[in-house]
């Protein structure tokens, strides 16, 4: 049984189609949910959650019915929202165990769990500091905590990177592969940031105007291509002429000249022209998968149609 499960799952705002016939299933691990701002992801985890009901229909998490089962799936469920949500003027953990008692934990629990995870996520130092003077990062810990304290089996994560620098973004990054790992549950990442997702995630659901575009494992995208990468300072039009002249499938791409790879002696004549043409050569290399080219119409640098 699929942890989450999805089956012609529509959603409409008066003409807009958030989501149109969506069908996927979510298996345990860190799973990224990706697309652009408005394709559809914080449509799905609110159906997930129950906070939205579908159009038509029918969604599942570990077995219960979105519609049916809200109560139960919600005391399974960590959500993270991607809006600051959090009331300034009290301490985190009071707010957390206030999160915990409301999912069901009673009040001796829910304060020793509220601790586990305030030193989980960073913020045990800091636990009884009024949230209003905590930082982005700080209130992001705030919602990550409040979404694991209840031991939940699924972890569904709206933006969470939402608002950070780049070094609040890998500390939170990291602490999401550890709470996967270290917890064992499964975790959906919703983000619009392909790398963010190549970095943390062993499964990609790619959804684009509410249908899904790709289903696979993360590998599957990222994976070496047959076609070599010849990256020189100047010169790269005359070295893909060359390459043509010579009946290579060659085409220019900035600075880099790109060539699909037919025989090994491809490289020992590229190596021949790039010093026959006196070029400064910068790298050689063979090119891999890009998850930024599966929202691509034009063709992508593993591709020379």
């Amino acid at each position: 049984m699929a942890l989450i499960e999805t089956t012609g799952l529509t959603k409409h705002y008066g003409p807009v189609k958030a989501l149109d016939q969506l069908d996927l299933m979510v298996e345990p691990g860190i799973i990224g949910l990706v697309g652009a701002n408005g394709a559809g992801k914080s449509t799905l985890l609110k159906i997930l959650l129950g906070l939205l009901s579908p159009t038509s229909g029918r969604a599942t998490v570990l077995g219960m019915d979105t519609v049916r089962e809200t109560r139960a799936i919600r005391q399974v469920v960590g959500y993270m929202p991607e809006h600051d949500c959090l009331p300034p003027d009290v301490g985190a953990t009071d707010f957390v165990t206030h999160m915990a008692r409301i999912s069901g934990l009673p009040r001796t629990a829910a304060r020793e769990r509220t601790a586990e995870v305030l030193r989980h996520v960073g913020l045990y130092e800091e636990r009884y500091r009024q949230i209003g003077g905590y930082s982005t990062g700080m209130k992001q810990r705030v919602k990550l905590a409040q979404a694991l304290v209840h031991d939940p089996k699924v972890l569904l994560l709206d933006e969470p990177t939402n608002g950070l620098d780049p070094s609040g973004r890998d500390e939170m990054l990291d602490l999401i592969k550890r709470t996967g790992t270290d917890f064992g549950i499964t975790v959906v990442v919703a983000s619009h940031l392909l790398g963010e997702i190549e970095q943390v995630c062993g499964y990609l659901l790619a959804i684009d105007a509410g249908h899904l575009l790709q289903a696979a494992p993360i590998s599957h995208f990222t994976q070496r291509t047959p076609v070599l990468a010849v990256e020189v300072e100047e010169g790269a039009d005359r070295l893909a002429a060359a390459l043509s002249s010579r009946g290579a499938r060659a085409r220019q791409d900035g600075n880099r000249v790109l060539v699909a790879i037919e025989s090994d002696a491809l490289y020992d004549s590229v190596r021949d022209l790039v010093a026959d043409l006196a070029l400064p050569l910068i790298r050689i290399q063979q090119e891999r998968g890009r998850l930024e080219d599966l929202f691509r119409d034009a063709p992508t640098a593993g591709s020379l149609q």
